[in-house]
């Protein structure tokens, strides 16, 4: 099993990299090539959720990101240390719904891009986890 790890200051110009590196290793860890262009626009979606959160909650520790190669399956995990707001944690306040309805649009778009997607959250923080089947790299031809 790989693992490449990233962390980057929470701000929207670093998603690019993230992009970039994630297309990069999922190539190398055989990701079809008609599927890379659904893992960056996962990643940046996930990432700019990541770093939306950090922004708005005041935090200034780094985004992570994981990528996974597992035997047949690679993988990324983005994970922010936000406190996740629920329906319900703050009666009556707007911003508080415009937040949740924000995070969930991302989510949604995730979830159309990636067929296997878990979302984690809580008040210490948040984890989505995407994954994709791999070929195995074909055999050296003699």
């Amino acid at each position: 099993m790989a693992t490449v790890e990233l962390r980057f200051s929470a701000l929207p110009e670093h998603v690019r990299t993230a992009r970039l590196v994630a297309a990069a290793v999922a190539r190398r860890a055989g990701v079809d090539e008609a599927v890379l262009d659904e893992v960056r626009l996962a990643v940046g979606e996930a990432c700019s959720r990541a770093v939306g959160l950090h922004q708005n909650s005041g935090i200034s520790a780094p985004v992570k990101v994981a990528l996974i190669e597992e035997e047949k399956q690679f993988s990324i995990e983005v994970g922010d240390e936000a406190p996740h707001a629920t329906p319900g944690d703050t009666p009556g306040a707007q911003d508080g719904d415009a937040e949740i309805e924000e995070d969930e649009m991302g989510l949604a778009v995730i979830s159309g891009l990636v067929d296997d997607v878990e979302v984690t959250t809580g008040h210490d923080g948040g984890l989505i986890r995407m994954s994709w089947p791999t070929t195995p790299p074909a055999a050296a031809l003699v």
